[in-house]
């Protein structure tokens, strides 16, 4: 803002006093105050529409940032399951023993159900 020292607002004053004379003085500094006042309320409102509007773009920029963060991870673990997934040209990985154990089992167990007698006992 505007500094004025003391020793410029006592010449401010008394120019004024000479000018306006003490009738209508005390009116024009009512209407001066007022008026520095609405600049002064103004010029805040500005600045603060102006900060609310840098936090906002602030954020803005951390949101894209944690975006691109993101996509960056799913683009690497899309990358790291393509690498470990078989292609179409490769055979799949053999069972493990244990797994081929329980799918042998199961079959012996269907296929005594079917020869078992049907009948009464």
């Amino acid at each position: 803002m505007i500094e004025i020292s003391f020793g410029k607002l006592v010449l401010l004053a008394l120019v004024a006093l000479i000018v306006l004379g003490p009738e209508k003085l005390p009116h024009a500094a009512r209407t001066a105050g007022a008026l520095m006042r609405r600049v002064r309320l103004g010029w805040d409102s500005v600045r603060a529409e102006v900060e609310r509007e840098l936090q906002v773009e602030e954020i803005r920029r951390q949101a894209r940032e944690a975006a691109d963060r993101a996509q960056a991870a799913q683009a690497e673990l899309d990358e790291t399951l393509r690498k470990m997934r078989p292609t179409g040209g490769e055979p799949a990985p053999a069972p493990a023993p244990a797994a081929e154990a329980v799918v042998n089992a199961t079959t012996a167990d269907t296929e005594s159900v079917k020869e078992a007698p049907h009948g009464g006992a």
